[in-house]
């Protein structure tokens, strides 16, 4: 049988991650539900949709993603079940899938139109889980919904060039549980303008002239560890989900600091590249 996933600003607190998984086993209760995460910013379309981007690939095609951030339904902010890349995503129309879709067309997209047998105030619980176990066994989108071709963009989810190619303008699109900075600019956008040029990144007034591969790539191991002193130092990294993202090696906001607090670098934030001439 399928796999489930939830993703959802609820948190840990409150009792609304356990009554959709309650839900979800009342109709299936041979399914598997895997939590990606409830810890979501609240209503933080770009953060949702950042971690449900790096986080679907990892799970078996077919996989049902049940996505409940900003998910009150009104007249601005439909229900969509979306296929693409033979993965099955249930969210409201708020801008979360179009991250994914400038990688990846969608196969398929329906508005969600159950509603009108459903009375509820909790849509996740009520509409979302309730799809997730129609699909997962073995029904098709348009039975619940009508199909449509287009979703809502989000804001910022492409950087901008200038005319000249000579400056990228990215944002903070997600800041992580290290406080490191994570970008909206993609390695294959950034190779795509670069063509080879030497750069330079700013973000505030910290300014990086290198990218580095992997975090410990930063450190000089020829020098004697005592005498390293490489904690708490910014740099820059393409990150397990290619973005680009600005770190502090072995960052920990509560001793050494973070790229975050040490640099002032918040959600939205302009990190620019600039390509040097020769």
């Amino acid at each position: 049988m399928a796999i489930i996933t939830l993703t959802t600003d609820f948190g840990e607190k409150d009792h609304f991650a356990g009554a959709i998984k309650g839900a979800i086993y009342t109709e299936l209760p041979q399914i598997r539900i895997v939590d990606i995460s409830h810890s979501i910013s609240p209503f933080n379309i770009s953060e949702a949709a950042y971690i449900i981007q790096n986080a679907y690939r990892s799970f078996p095609k077919g996989t049902i993603h049940v996505i409940g951030v900003d998910s009150e339904l009104n007249q601005e902010n439909k229900h969509i079940g979306v296929k693409l890349d033979d993965h099955y995503f249930i969210c409201a129309n708020n801008g979360i899938m179009s991250m994914i879709c400038t990688e990846i067309a969608p196969e398929k997209i329906v508005e969600i139109n159950i509603h009108d047998k459903i009375q509820t105030s909790f849509p996740v619980l009520d509409v979302f889980a309730k799809v997730a176990c129609h699909i997962a066994r073995g029904g098709t989108l348009e039975v619940i919904g009508k199909p449509i071709t287009e979703i809502k963009p989000i804001k910022n989810v492409v950087p901008y060039v200038n005319e000249d190619k000579s400056q990228i303008i990215g944002s903070v699109i997600y800041i992580d549980n290290y406080g490191n900075v994570v970008t909206n600019i993609k390695k294959s956008f950034f190779e795509t303008i670069q063509k080879g040029r030497n750069f330079e990144i700013s973000a505030r007034s910290y300014k990086f002239k290198t990218i580095y591969k992997k975090y410990s790539d930063f450190v000089n191991f020829e020098i004697p560890e005592d005498k390293r002193h490489d904690e708490g130092r910014g740099l820059v990294v393409f990150n397990s989900g290619n973005f680009l993202e600005i770190a502090v090696y072995k960052s920990n906001s509560a001793t050494v600091g973070s790229a975050s607090t040490l640099m002032g670098l918040n959600l939205m934030d302009t990190v620019s590249i600039n390509f040097l001439k020769e």
